[in-house]
């Protein structure tokens, strides 16, 4: 059944495989990104996914956007938070602003997307919510205090909602990749990548489509009985 879709950051890296993986299932995909209009101009240009452009760090532009979505596409029945940022930096020298700047796209920014488009879903008696957490929240990383906290934090968010939701229809899963192909991981010097492949034992990075096709199995009707659960897809690297 086709449905409306929204991916936020939906235009580059992960969240572009899974916009085109969902829209390849038939739904109307509606793709949010923060600043680069050109990429996501070509992106819309390659794909005909529609792009929309706002902060998910603010409760009011994810408000409006969102209600701007439902207006162009109708309403939003599958929600992946996919939007994020990182500001690396060892503990002892992260500044207030790293932690807030991280803290208020990857965490608050997941409630600003979800939160508007609740009340409808309860209403509709359906709804299906994937946020794409990390195995840094999962495990820890070195100077990633603030990111490992936000993506650990993600995982809390769907385990509520998954109890909140269930009876109203509404599911409320995770993904947490390991390190994947993006052209984030592939511009890092090769002998760090070389290092970070050597971690992993199925000897290779993770694609941005075996992501995408997590979020469309829990994005499907017939995911309705898996909810508040974690896919952990990082080639064997950590284990819960």
């Amino acid at each position: 059944m086709a449905r409306t879709a929204l991916v936020t950051g939906g235009s580059r890296g992960i969240g572009a495989a899974i916009s085109k993986a969902l829209k390849a299932e038939g739904h109307n995909v509606a793709a949010t990104y923060a600043g680069n209009d050109e990429a996501a101009a070509k992106f819309t240009e390659e794909t005909g996914i529609k792009t929309y452009k706002w902060n998910v760090a603010s409760y009011d532009e994810s408000k409006a956007g969102i209600a701007k979505v439902e207006e162009e596409l109708g309403p939003i029945e599958i929600v992946v938070a996919n939007a994020g940022i990182t500001r690396d930096a060892p503990f002892h020298k992260m500044t207030p602003e790293q932690w807030h700047d991280v803290i208020d796209t990857n965490l608050t920014g997941v409630f600003n997307t979800i939160h508007p488009i609740w009340p409808g879903m309860r209403e509709r008696g359906f709804g299906r919510i994937v946020v794409i957490s990390s195995i840094n929240g999962q495990k820890g990383q070195f100077a990633q205090v603030n990111y490992a906290a936000t993506k650990a934090g993600d995982l809390g968010i769907v385990k509520s909602l998954a109890q909140e939701g269930a009876a109203k229809g509404i599911t409320a899963n995770a993904v947490c990749p390991g390190y994947i192909a993006t052209e984030m991981v592939m511009a890092v010097p090769e002998k760090v990548r070389e290092a970070i492949i050597g971690m992993i034992p199925a000897g290779r990075l993770g694609e941005p489509e075996e992501i995408a096709r997590c979020v469309t199995f829990l994005a499907s009707d017939e995911s309705g009985f898996i909810n508040g659960s974690t896919i952990s897809a990082n080639g064997g690297q950590f284990f819960v």
